[in-house]
């Protein structure tokens, strides 16, 4: 009896482990996030901005060697819509460092990015080709590294290719979609854009033009050399200007209304049916 005493006495002693509430999600540890998405939690405190980080070779449909660094779009897309939701996320910060990729899961962040109601910077800090070139001039305002450069070619295909006209129609309306994307989102022309295209000469068998920090800007392509603090106070300054219109809308929509009475002027009033008194 006395240990049976001792054995139940013991369990009530012991605490049991938290659990987390239903519908919360647990919390993942800072090391697996770093190890999966490459994001990191800042101690103490949550920001208002979200920064995203898109590295390597842009992963589409096809899963790539594993020797090779790659962003999944498969991730990228929902913690875009995520941030997009979050009420405490008032901005994002993308910084690219990528080799380009596939070129519809490339077209499907960079319209991700472009479609969000929050403000968006884009920093390219090290290189941003390929398809990388629409995600980096998708944000609301873009920057590039003084020492970043951007490779713009025309689209290539790999594997089986049919030798038939349609084949050559279809890359054509594939290039078509990137180039009035690209228009659309910078201040770079169409003819300007095309010409940087199709280069020859200016890379060792291939055709394209590698463009620096400062050309992009002279381009139009990227809109100010810079690097991780202007984009910061870029961002801050775009977000306050929001806080403030959204101000001043609010306070619109709470000033007393006053209806417009006719009978009040002596104009004629109008019935329930419509027609005018006599």
């Amino acid at each position: 009896m006395e240990q049976y005493s001792n054995l139940s006495s013991r369990n009530e002693e012991t605490e049991a482990p938290d659990q987390p509430e239903i519908g919360q999600r647990p919390a993942l540890p800072a090391m697996e996030a770093l190890q999966q998405l490459g994001q990191t939690s800042m101690p103490g405190g949550e920001s208002n901005i979200f920064c995203m980080t898109i590295i390597g070779q842009i992963e589409g449909h096809l899963i790539l060697p594993p020797q090779n660094k790659t962003t999944k779009y498969e991730h990228i897309i929902p913690q875009l819509v995520a941030a997009e939701q979050n009420p405490r996320i008032e901005g994002l910060m993308i910084l690219l460092n990528t080799v380009g990729g596939d070129v519809e899961a490339g077209l499907a962040i960079a319209e991700m990015i472009a479609s969000m109601s929050k403000p968006t910077v884009t920093i390219v800090i090290g290189g941003g080709h390929s398809i990388g070139v629409p995600i980096a001039v998708s944000s609301t305002y873009s920057y590039i590294a003084e020492s970043a450069t951007m490779t713009i070619h025309p689209i290539r295909m790999n594997g089986l290719v049919i030798g038939v006209p349609q084949t050559f129609e279809y890359m054509e309306k594939m290039q078509e979609r990137v180039v009035r994307f690209v228009v659309s989102h910078s201040r770079i022309t169409e003819e300007q854009f095309k010409e940087l295209m199709f280069k020859t000469g200016e890379l060792n068998r291939d055709i394209g033009t590698a463009v620096g920090g400062a050309d992009a800007v002279k381009y139009g392509l990227m809109d100010a050399v810079g690097g991780i603090g202007e984009a910061l106070k870029q961002l801050n300054a775009i977000i306050e200007t929001r806080r403030q219109q959204n101000g001043i809308a609010g306070i619109q929509q709470q000033a007393p209304y006053a209806p417009f009475s006719p009978s009040a002027t002596g104009a004629p009033t109008e019935t329930l049916s419509g027609e005018l008194p006599q």
